[in-house]
């Protein structure tokens, strides 16, 4: 791999193909963790998405020996303290089997999700995406970068594009929820896609400022 290569802890190919679109044209090679065969996944442990990004940066970091950036990201709703937060991917996980396919997990969480909002008016609804962002070489965090986008939880699942919680969570501005839009508006808006916007911003500063870095 030539330099700069920065290895992205998932491998989602969604996820890869997306941030290689923002990143690529920088001049960054991003690359897989296929390339790395089985690496043990880093518990996501931390109590904050900027605790668990930096975890996963620096764990799959130190077992590629490459820079790496990882993410964490998940639904905070208000009505419920911030929950399901860092959970989200698992917030029904007590109810599936260990094994289950990624859309069971999803359809689960989301029945769980409105089971604890049955009683809770459209304006305490208020929720947001968050995603951050950590960029980390062996020895330490490099960069980081956040972003979130608002809403609010609808009383039942639209659209059919997306995955996790988007069938749920309604854009006032747009009248929609994320998954009733196409993908390509969807990453326009969403927090991933802002995360890596700024990150790609900050990196490329961070890179003229420091060529050797």
């Amino acid at each position: 791999m030539s330099s700069p290569s920065i290895v992205l802890a998932t491998r989602n190919p969604g996820k890869l193909a997306e941030i290689r679109d923002v990143l690529t044209p920088l001049g960054v090679q991003v690359v897989s963790l296929e390339a790395f065969g089985p690496i043990p996944e880093p518990p996501e442990s931390e109590e904050t998405f900027a605790g668990n990004a930096r975890r996963k940066a620096l764990d799959y970091a130190r077992a590629t020996g490459y820079w790496c950036l990882a993410d964490d990201s998940g639904l905070v709703v208000d009505a419920l303290d911030g929950a399901p937060g860092v959970r989200s991917a698992r917030y029904a996980a007590e109810c599936m089997p260990a094994d289950a396919p990624r859309g069971v997990i999803d359809e689960a969480n989301n029945r769980r999700l409105l089971e604890a909002l049955a009683d809770v008016p459209d304006e305490r609804r208020t929720a947001r995406f968050v995603c951050h962002l950590t960029l980390a070489s062996p020895q330490g965090v490099l960069l980081e970068a956040h972003g979130t986008v608002e809403g609010r939880i609808a009383h039942r699942p639209a659209g059919g594009n997306g995955f996790g919680y988007d069938p749920l969570f309604y854009v006032p501005e747009l009248g929609c929820t994320t998954a009733e839009l196409p993908p390509e508006r969807k990453n326009r808006i969403s927090h991933r896609g802002k995360a890596v916007r700024e990150f790609a911003q900050r990196y490329q500063r961070w890179r003229q400022a420091s060529p050797t870095a």
